[in-house]
């Protein structure tokens, strides 16, 4: 909606008002945070450039070696990447002791890893936007049940039943894996929602809906679930930075992603040894887990000031 009022006096200008939708605030709030833009940068790159240099599933990549391709080591395996002038090489981040192409192989390792961390983090968001709304809304046994069983998985160690569930599911694949350890780190979201879903179950507009006979589903999805979908986004997206750094320890004590798969926390485990000796092969995927995570929690940064209601004021 656009309101135009012109001044009285001949000097002053007219001005124009525009009120904006919520969505309209949270998007610009989004948009004007430069952390979260540049980890969405950051993010995208990495997404776009690990799916499309050495391909996935049927489809085929740019780059001329992939992760499976062995050769002959030259110049000790050394990358080959220079930044001024800026040239990628023949093997731009090395090689590794059987000749294979060190950046298709941590392109690939990058692929597993983000694929692993967005299904933990949509199957995470959803078991725990369920059990918190549905233990908030209807209380009573619903609620006893739900956070006693809640309680019993914040007591136990992630890492711990997250190693016992990978192991048990690392050897299935990949969609396998991120859907057990989605089942594993959802609690914290869970007692969230719950808290929003007890402020909200008792506001005028969930009473009136109860009083016109609207049934307890509709009011759940359709009136108290859109209210908190601000505290739902935002820890979905640090659920998912989580993810990728428990996805890189399990893989790391080798009971994460199985090979013949690869990814780069087993990437990281494979050549610890080589730290000293030849460095490349440790920091290269170190360096993309720290990215990843670093980009993704910027973002859950930007998306929580976007949100929060006080940030009532946008620049023009």
């Amino acid at each position: 909606m656009t309101l135009s009022v012109s001044a009285p006096s001949g000097d002053a200008q007219g001005m124009t008002i525009v009120a904006r939708t919520q969505g309209q605030l949270v998007r610009r709030r989004f948009f004007q945070h430069k952390a979260a833009m540049a980890g969405l940068t950051v993010l995208l790159a990495i997404v776009v450039l690990a799916f499309t240099s050495v391909g996935f599933g049927p489809f085929d990549g740019w780059w001329k070696y992939n992760w499976t391709q062995t050769g002959t080591v030259v110049n000790g395996g050394q990358p080959t990447l220079t930044l001024w002038p800026f040239s990628l090489g023949e093997h731009p981040f090395g090689q590794d002791n059987v000749g294979k192409d060190y950046f298709a192989l941590v392109m690939r390792g990058a692929q597993q890893s983000l694929l692993v961390a967005f299904l933990v983090g949509i199957v995470a968001t959803t078991v725990g936007t369920l059990v918190g709304s549905l233990s908030g809304y209807f209380r009573k046994w619903t609620e006893a049940v739900l956070m006693r069983w809640t309680d019993v998985m914040i007591t136990i160690p992630v890492l711990l039943i997250a190693a016992i569930v990978g192991r048990m599911a690392g050897g299935s694949g990949i969609i396998v894996l991120g859907l057990a350890l989605g089942l594993v780190i959802w609690p914290q979201l869970g007692r969230l929602v719950r808290g929003e879903v007890l402020s909200l179950r008792e506001r005028e507009f969930v009473e009136a809906a109860r009083a016109i006979g609207t049934r307890p589903r509709r009011i759940i999805f359709k009136h108290i679930l859109p209210n908190t979908l601000g505290i739902i986004i935002v820890s979905a997206t640090l659920t998912i930075a989580n993810a990728i750094l428990l996805e890189s320890a399990l893989s790391f004590l080798g009971v994460g992603v199985q090979p013949p798969d690869i990814s780069l926390g087993q990437l990281i485990s494979f050549y610890q040894g080589a730290m000293l000796t030849r460095p490349w092969l440790f920091w290269w995927p170190g360096v993309f887990i720290i990215a990843i995570a670093l980009s993704i929690n910027f973002i859950g940064d930007g998306l929580r000031d976007a949100f929060d209601p006080r940030q009532n004021r946008v620049r023009a």
